[in-house]
């Protein structure tokens, strides 16, 4: 029952995946590829909001996802930095980056959102919320800082590691509840979006500098990136009206 439910938490990042993979890359009825990605992303995100399976207030955290999301993926592909590339042409294109693009980020809160309600998640000793938003803030500062002040995520994880280090979190997958690190929980989610990202270069939807010659896969460091870019996105969920009633914050 965890499977299926997580599964089912995946359902936005899944369906979003499998058209990554169906749609050729030289589009379709003259249409380009991102662009057709684009509006295959919209349309799951009506539907599910429509049919009920997401919140309008849960919708507002998935946008402010996807503006953060595009955000970072501009200045990272921007002339000076060239992090990474997406070399198709599109229409909806804007400073180099298809629209699409932070319906990705958009992905991991859908999922996060979901679990939540799915499994009933509940967390303890969670940290005070001041003190959790100004790391989630670091760690997406980084993101951009680190080219010119140097990266300082094994810092900011360290910081974590200690803000987080006895927050506990109670899951109930069919009839009797379970309990896990939350800790564990960031680390192992940021893993299966580091595979993701892996499969998804590899269909050519974006490309590192150093897959333009031939694919390789994509540094395991990366996997501590997602694992930070996780922390970020649950701060954001946690602060959710109905997601706040069940977690637990020690008082002072």
């Amino acid at each position: 029952m965890f499977g299926v439910k997580e599964a089912r938490a995946c359902l936005f990042a899944g369906l979003f995946f499998a058209c990554v993979l169906l749609v050729p890359r030289a589009g379709l009825f003259g249409v380009p590829r991102y662009d057709l990605l684009l509006v295959a992303a919209l349309a799951i995100q009506a539907w599910m909001l429509k049919s009920g399976l997401e919140t309008r207030d849960e919708l507002k955290a998935i946008c402010l996802f996807h503006a953060l999301g595009f955000a970072l993926e501009a200045f990272k592909t921007s002339s000076g930095i060239k992090s990474w590339s997406y070399p198709d042409f599109a229409y909806t294109k804007v400073l180099g980056v298809p629209l699409f693009s932070g319906f990705m980020y958009a992905a991991v809160g859908s999922y996060i959102i979901q679990a939540w309600r799915l499994l009933d998640l509940r967390v303890r000793h969670h940290p005070p919320y001041w003190m959790a938003a100004l790391v989630a803030l670091l760690i997406y500062l980084n993101f951009f800082t680190h080219h010119a002040l140097g990266d300082v995520r094994w810092y900011l994880a360290a910081v974590a590691l200690g803000l987080y280090a006895r927050t506990t979190v109670s899951f109930r997958p069919l009839d009797r509840e379970r309990r896990m690190p939350l800790l564990l929980g960031f680390v192992l989610t940021g893993f299966f979006i580091w595979l993701a990202e892996n499969l998804s270069t590899f269909w050519g939807l974006w490309r590192y500098p150093n897959q333009l010659g031939a694919w390789s896969a994509v540094h395991v460091s990366k996997w501590s990136s997602w694992s930070l870019l996780v922390i970020m996105t649950f701060t954001i969920v946690a602060n959710l009206k109905h997601v706040k009633a069940r977690i637990h914050v020690p008082e002072q």
